[in-house]
Formats: C-alpha cells, structure tokens, sequence
C-alpha cells in the first residue's frame, strides 16, 4: 500500500522509456463525440492532467480540440499533460502502425505521445472497417501477424523519438509474459480491468516486480449494475468516511500502488472524480477482504471491446 500522499498530484515514473504518469487519469471513451470535447475540458479544469485516448473511440480530433483550448485557457504547458492513444486492432500489421500513429497524433494536434498501446492483443483483418465481420456475424482475425512482430513497429516510434512510451491493453499477465521476455523496449505500462470484484493481486504483484506500471481501466467496475459501485461494503465505507462509492473505489486502486482512469460527462462528477483522499486502513483491508469475483469485460479473450458501441465505417 502506498504512503499517504495527496493522490491528485501524485505521478507514477516509468520504468521503460520517459516520463511520469500521473496517477488518476481522465479517460475519453465517450459515444457521444460532441461531448467528447466539453468534457475533457472539465477534466482538465478538475485538475485531471492524465488524458487517454485511442483510435478505436472515434473522438481523438474531439481530445485535440479540447486540449488545446484547455492548454490556452488553463495555463499549463504540454509538458505538464500526460497523453495516451491506442493502436487498434486493425492496423497490427507492422506497415500500418507508423501510419495509424501518426494519423492519431495529427488528431490530437500533438507533436508526440506520453505513451502509445496497444489496444489489444488481437489482429483483426487490416482495413479501414474497425470492426470486419463475416457474414454470420463473427469478428475476422488476422492470423498473418504476430504480437511480438507489432511490438517491434511499436518499438521502432519510441527510436524515431516522437513517442515516449509504448505498452499494451486488455492483455492477461500470460499473454504479457512472453511479449515482456522477448522485447527489446519492454512494455511501460499495461492496462487493464481491475476492481475489488477483479482484483488481479498477482498480475499487479508481477508488474511491480518488472517495473511495469499497472494502469486500471474500469475502476468503478464500468459502471455496471450490481457491480462494485452498489457493494455494501463500498457504500459503508464511503457513508462512514464522508467519500463517494466511486471516490472510495479510486483511493483504494491508488492505495494499492496503481494508476486509475475514470471517465465522465459532467463537470460535477469530474470534481467529484479528482478529488480522492487516502482511505483509512481499516477500510482499505476491508475491501481487500471483498469474496466477490467478476470479469465484467471479455475483451482479454476476444479483443472485442465490450463497452464501446460497434459502427461500421463509411
């Protein structure tokens, strides 16, 4: 567990490659691309300096707007924001990924990228539609690329200087392991689910022991019904310590020496978000001590993205 600290400014240096990762992070999967650019304003009002992006969301051009009005309108300089973007299924063939990269850094209107990931280990068919089916419906893979042979394009950006760090999402700790032993740039950073309800001890105990910082994608359990927002032990903790549910599940991701991202719409829920305190640690056991376990999403074992609607290209 880590020491008290003021979690909003607390950063997280990497291991592999540059920079420090601040530890709460505002992420950008929003449907609604209009909306894409007011909130990731209020993120950085909040005080969110963390921003996470990627291809497969559709609003990366939204990000850049937002970022640089926040930039004028805020008085921070880029150095002092922390950008990721993700590498979609689609453009895993190692030809593709410079293009894919620079397409989003041109979006986002960067001139580099904190970090770059993959957004998971699965090569569908490359090609312009970011979800090719067959006609039964089922996702058409790649079976024409490796994981290991996309890392090394992804490891040829960090060479050529406009990208700081690379690493990879929605992967389990075997899939990682081999990718780990194998590259030449080892992965920076991995991102992944993890809540009370999928806790993942060991992967997180692995990275630790790697230098691989561990980046939680669903804190809040997505945000789902009966999930780990509505546990009793969460709501009890937050009534007693004067925090909310979600307020409660960011400290107790931060406490446990990892990075968190949280995304929402509203300005309110935004402060809300940012402002997290260290929890007692009577309360942190508490919820170490939670029996309850749930995948909420299987991208890990088909590299299809539950939570992020599915539109064909035009």
């Amino acid at each position: 567990m880590n020491e008290p600290s003021d979690f909003r400014t607390m950063r997280m240096p990497l291991s592999y490659g540059g920079g420090q990762m601040p530890v709460l992070g505002f992420g950008t999967l929003i449907p609604d691309t209009p909306a894409t650019t007011n909130a990731t304003r209020y993120a950085l009002e909040a005080g969110f300096r963390h921003i996470d992006c990627a291809e497969r969301y559709r609003n990366e051009r939204e990000v850049g707007d937002a970022l640089q009005a926040g930039l004028a309108a805020e008085g921070i300089s880029r150095e002092d924001i922390f950008v990721t973007t993700k590498l979609w299924n689609t453009n895993h063939r190692p030809e593709r990924v410079k293009p894919a990269f620079d397409a989003s850094l041109d979006k986002l209107r960067l001139n580099y990228l904190d970090l770059y990931l993959i957004h998971t280990p699965f090569a569908f068919q490359p090609g312009d539609d970011q979800d090719p089916r067959d006609q039964n419906g089922n996702i058409l893979y790649d079976d024409g690329v490796t994981l290991l042979e996309t890392w090394r394009a992804m490891e040829n950006l960090v060479d050529q200087g406009r990208c700081r760090a690379i690493g990879l999402s929605d992967i389990t700790m075997d899939g990682l392991l081999p990718l780990y032993e194998a590259a030449r740039i080892k992965p920076a950073v991995v991102q992944v689910e993890s809540h009370p309800y999928l806790p993942e001890t060991e992967y997180i105990k692995f990275c630790k022991e790697k230098g691989v910082a561990f980046l939680v994608g669903a804190p809040l359990g997505h945000g789902m019904n009966a999930g780990p927002l509505e546990d009793p032990v969460i709501t009890a903790i937050a009534s007693r310590v004067g925090q909310t549910p979600a307020q409660v599940l960011l400290a107790w991701a931060v406490q446990r020496g990892t990075a968190t991202l949280v995304k929402t719409r509203t300005e309110a829920r935004a402060k809300e978000n940012f402002n997290i305190s260290p929890l007692p640690q009577d309360a942190f056991d508490e919820i170490n001590r939670i029996q309850t376990r749930q995948r909420l999403n299987d991208v890990t074992t088909t590299g299809v993205p539950g939570f992020i609607p599915r539109v064909r290209s035009t």
